[in-house]
């Protein structure tokens, strides 16, 4: 049975930084990207990062995360992340993980294979 199960969300304040985590089960997680995307209330689902599988030798990201977010992965752990520094209040929102089998779609939410149900940020200024 496969498994994403996010954790590491919470509220902080603009500036502040917060860690999220995605463990994963029931597939062999190395073959797969792993990505993160975001919804905020009343706005469509946002691709914030990608990286490629299996070590992670390339990583993505959405123009304003560049410099702040930081994706990575551990494959001794079937765990992906989301380093989130100088947090601003428009990144709040609920953040979600996903893994896609290459050929990997990178910010086309609409056909990666694994989601994860989510983990709410909220950043107040």
């Amino acid at each position: 049975q496969v498994q994403l199960v996010e954790s590491g969300g919470g509220s902080v304040q603009a500036g502040g930084s917060l860690r999220l985590s995605c463990a994963a089960s029931g597939f062999t997680y190395s073959d797969y990207c792993g990505g993160w995307f975001r919804q905020a209330p009343g706005k469509e689902r946002e691709w914030v990062a990608t990286i490629s599988r299996p070590r992670g030798d390339s990583t993505y990201y959405v123009d304003s995360v560049k410099g702040r977010f930081t994706i990575s992965r551990d494959n001794a752990k079937n765990t992906l992340y989301l380093q989130m520094n100088s947090l601003k209040p428009e990144d709040t929102g609920m953040y979600y993980c996903a893994m896609d089998y290459p050929p990997c779609a990178l910010r086309d939410g609409t056909t990666w294979d694994y989601w994860g149900q989510g983990t709410q940020v909220t950043v107040s200024s």
